[in-house]
């Protein structure tokens, strides 16, 4: 009980009150008032729990204190009757590092993950129970002829755990840390053979293996410059004069095609490989799944847009449907904010309207008239300005809801446009310039009240005009900016109940006889 006394706190001297403290004699019990602690139990979740009560016995002459051992019986329903492992009860002590044990915990602890034989008998255990299924269920880790489908990605921390399995029909994007020695950049998770030397099972019960067809490879210089590569066999390797190392794996997208019936049929991917010359540095991978004979299509929400996906627009043809870019990304945008503020350096850098985000970016438009006409400088700066704010295609029409299709004319709405200062007369020696644009998106709550959706009733495009001198004489500096506000125009909604039901019965006329 001694050691399992809590209020025993100095070291070879006995504590005011701790009847529990071993240090503490009988004249030390004589000036107790109480005992701090009176009940010392071993593990709680035993269901007899052996105890020691502690009190003070103050009937006497001097107070004494009194000990008692009892066993006390656990109310819980849940409890432990017998326990034959007793390193079980209490935490383990870690080893202290010496010179006869330093390279066995190194070797344990030294990584960056560590548990790899725990790791490895838990995952041999989950690909048996996985490889007696039929087919395949969502989430159930996709099988390899060895092992798994595993890639990196973070764990607790953005640092990369090599050994993540990949679940069936999980859409996953991973970006994590790599932290490793350039000299030793030739590890399996930054070699290509890793992520396209395995074979996937169709089905879990099944013996044979799809290859992985990789479809692309971009290699990536030491500046961020993307070509295109060949695929092969490219093996990191270590440039010591140079300090860099080359054919790094940075990033992979896997494409899943798979049945209705739950098997994979076919493994497409594509890599990027890269030189670095420091680390740690960043890999990113992408898991996308799509079923056979279907046309993958990301939406925006279904039916209602979500917080933070991008809007969907488009253009209108001419009796025909909607027109719209495949890159869902690239349907609306607005200008991109740099760093100098130059329109120039950052001309047809866009940046995507997010559902529910409010943004404001701008950029600075150095003019100068020298060796231009005054007609010829308006109307450069006009187009140039004008480019700026919309880009090269703006679009003309945006989804009401993340789901609307282009065939379905009635759920799209139009962008009305609104100019400020268009109507204002042209001053002798000036020119006329959009310098704003501002897009105000007005939206409301539609359906149930347990479950409403986010549809979009109104956009209106807002080019606000200003007026500069047609001949500078000199440099001259414009300040462009343009911004998206999203307001919510939803109704109180209150909520509705049916009339109450009527009854219409028909009696016989001496139904009630002879009472009436």
């Amino acid at each position: 009980a001694s050691s399992l006394c809590v209020c025993d706190l100095l070291v070879a001297q006995c504590d005011a009150n701790c009847c529990c403290d071993p240090d503490c004699t009988v004249a030390d019990f004589s000036v107790f008032s109480e005992c701090s602690v009176s009940v010392v139990t071993g593990d709680r979740q035993l269901c007899m729990q052996e105890s020691v009560l502690y009190s003070i016995n103050t009937s006497t002459n001097i107070p004494q204190m009194v000990t008692e051992t009892v066993q006390l019986v656990n109310t819980n329903v849940f409890c432990v009757q017998t326990t034959n492992y007793q390193p079980a009860l209490s935490y383990i002590t870690p080893d202290e590092p010496t010179v006869a044990n330093f390279d066995r915990l190194l070797g344990e602890f030294g990584g960056n993950q560590f548990n790899a034989k725990t790791n490895t008998v838990q995952n041999a255990v989950g690909s048996a129970q996985a490889r007696n299924l039929s087919r395949y269920e969502y989430g159930v880790p996709i099988l390899t002829q060895d092992s798994y489908l595993k890639l990196p990605a973070p764990l607790g921390t953005k640092t990369c755990v090599d050994s993540n399995p990949v679940g069936f029909l999980v859409r996953q994007n991973f970006t994590c840390t790599q932290d490793v020695q350039l000299e030793n950049c030739s590890i399996p998770a930054l070699t290509l053979r890793t992520y396209t030397g395995i074979q996937i099972v169709p089905v879990p019960n099944s013996q044979s293996g799809i290859n992985v067809t990789v479809q692309a490879v971009t290699m990536q210089s030491i500046d961020g410059t993307l070509v295109r590569g060949n695929f092969s066999d490219q093996i990191p390797s270590y440039n010591s004069s140079t300090q860099i190392c080359t054919n790094v794996v940075l990033g992979g997208s896997y494409s899943i095609i798979y049945t209705a019936q739950g098997a994979i049929t076919n493994v497409l991917a594509s890599f990027t490989l890269g030189t670095i010359s420091r680390s740690p540095f960043q890999q990113s991978f992408q898991i996308r799944f799509t079923e056979e004979g279907t046309t993958p299509a990301v939406l925006s929400g279904n039916p209602g847009y979500v917080f933070g996906m991008p809007l969907i627009a488009g253009f209108k043809l001419p009796q025909s449907g909607i027109v719209k870019s495949t890159n869902r990304f690239g349907q609306l945008m607005l200008l991109k904010s740099s760093i100098d503020q130059s329109c120039l350096s950052e001309e047809g850098k866009r940046v995507a309207v997010l559902f529910g985000y409010n943004m404001m970016s701008g950029c600075k438009l150095r003019l100068n008239s020298l060796n231009y006409t005054v007609a010829a400088f308006c109307q450069l700066v006009g187009d140039t300005t004008l480019n700026a704010l919309k880009g090269q295609q703006f679009p003309e029409y945006v989804a009401q809801f993340g789901n609307t299709q282009p065939e379905n004319v009635l759920d799209w709405v139009a962008i009305n446009m609104v100019s400020r200062g268009e109507q204002a007369s042209a001053q002798a020696g000036m020119c006329k310039i959009p310098v704003s644009l501002e897009l105000e998106v007005r939206w409301t709550k539609y359906g149930s009240l347990v479950n409403p959706q986010a549809q979009i009733v109104n956009v209106t495009e807002k080019i606000s005009y200003a007026f500069i001198p047609n001949n500078l004489g000199g440099d001259r500096t414009v300040q462009i900016s343009t911004a998206v506000t999203f307001l919510d125009v939803s109704q109180a909604a209150s909520p509705g109940y049916k009339a109450q039901p009527t009854i219409d019965a028909k009696l016989p006329f001496d139904f009630f006889f002879p009472f009436v």
